[in-house]
């Protein structure tokens, strides 16, 4: 198969990828990623620091057109905000646990209320609504195990309409990483 781009010597795919940026997507519409635009989420997500001028160098890509991309995925929300990774023990966090919370009842108020107040407990870092035994699954972070235990006893037991609560120490971290994986990576 022939291409205009062939007899001049062209590389059809590199003259693609330069000017495919330019082509107008309207603001409101989904879009597909591309390689660059995972290459893009891929660094950021590793180095949310890098300037514009190396992230356009590793993606080879012009720097304004690399700014716009990142505008763009910023707009379209696949950058939700860029983060500062902290070491924990420095800030004297001793003790990371996964507390497993099991509500009396599964009527909506009783989720309702759950769900207003852990947003209020600050050694709350997450909360997973999930399928088994138990109805959410807390990671909370303290400084020794006396503080995780007022934790528990204190805050956790008295929040509304929990039932049943199960705590795990995290011993050691196997694996532990903040850069996503590209599922929807185009090839």
């Amino acid at each position: 198969m022939n291409s205009i781009f062939s007899s001049a010597n062209i590389d059809s795919t590199k003259l693609i990828t330069h000017f495919l940026p330019l082509i107008h997507i309207p603001p409101n519409m989904p879009r597909q990623l591309d390689h660059i635009d995972n290459n893009i989420l891929q660094i950021l997500q590793q180095r949310a620091r890098i300037s514009n001028i190396d992230l356009s160098r590793e993606i080879d890509l012009l720097p304004a057109l690399t700014l716009e991309r990142m505008r763009k995925l910023e707009k379209h929300g696949f950058i939700e905000g860029y983060h500062a990774r902290i070491n924990l023990g420095k800030m004297g966090v001793a003790i990371e646990a996964l507390i497993q919370v099991n509500l009396h009842q599964h009527q909506g108020s009783n989720l309702h209320d759950f769900i207003e107040a852990v947003p209020e407990i600050p050694e709350v870092m997450e909360c997973y609504q999930v399928t088994s035994e138990f109805d959410y699954m807390l990671q909370a972070l303290t400084t020794d195990i006396e503080a995780l235990d007022k934790l528990i006893t204190n805050t956790i037991s008295k929040t509304p309409k929990v039932g049943q609560i199960k705590s795990h120490i995290i011993r050691s971290v196997v694996k532990q990483s903040r850069v996503a994986p590209m599922l929807n990576a185009s090839e």
